[in-house]
């Protein structure tokens, strides 16, 4: 599951985007100012921080900038009431990949969030370890401990999907979307044959994952070790 640090003095707000990004399947981890974050940081994996500008101790800036410095691999989108230009000019140069500025929609908030999440993915992670299995986008191989398994390019591109974010429900018709894309017209039916032929491939216990039916939704993937 993805971990998202939302970083900001006001509590409401933490609240809010707290509670829009885990109906979303985000774990959101939270710290009132830049000095917390930074602990939080240290000690725990974040894969993207959405931070606010004016805050005690630490600034957002100061956070940026030490984030980007050691940290380079973490997405950060600055939230705030600050919109001059400057203001603006000063987050993009201290290591913000994005700039949002209060009141806004939290939904459009997601939609950033998955943006950089995916770039970040397809920059960063060619491999994925899920369970007791690693994913390997750049050879389509799968490597459960010491041997190597092949399965047909869809079930893996099927899989990388789905491990690239554990617990998140995918509807049948956004995978078709970001697996067929527009070179499929016949039924949506097709991911449940699919999604059956990669249970057959794993074991539950052995391998460490399960893919599970959300009824009248779609599937997730989860770690079961």
């Amino acid at each position: 599951m993805k971990q998202i640090l939302v970083v900001d003095d006001d509590r409401h707000i933490r609240q809010l985007v707290g509670h829009c990004l885990r109906a979303e399947g985000f774990h959101v981890l939270e710290a009132s100012d830049g000095a917390e974050a930074e602990i939080i940081v240290e000690k725990q994996q974040v894969h993207l921080a959405v931070i606010d500008i004016m805050m005690p101790n630490m600034d957002g800036f100061e956070l940026c900038e030490k984030m980007h410095a050691s940290y380079p691999d973490i997405p950060v989108i600055m939230l705030t009431a600050k919109d001059a230009l400057a203001d603006k000019a000063r987050g993009f140069e201290v290591g913000t990949d994005d700039y949002i500025t209060k009141p806004f929609e939290p939904q459009e908030l997601v939609f950033r969030i998955r943006a950089l999440l995916r770039r970040s993915n397809q920059s960063s992670e060619v491999k994925i370890k899920i369970g007791n299995i690693t994913i390997d986008q750049k050879s389509y191989g799968i490597m459960i401990g010491n041997r190597e398994r092949m399965i047909p390019v869809k079930e893996f591109e099927l899989l990388y999907q789905l491990a690239s974010y554990p617990g998140r429900i995918f509807t049948r018709e956004e995978l078709l979307e970001r697996i067929w894309q527009r070179d499929y017209d016949g039924s949506d039916r097709t991911i449940d044959v699919h999604i059956k032929r990669l249970r057959d491939h794993f074991d539950e216990t052995k391998d460490g994952i399960r893919i599970t039916t959300v009824r009248g939704v779609g599937y997730k993937l989860e770690e079961t070790i």
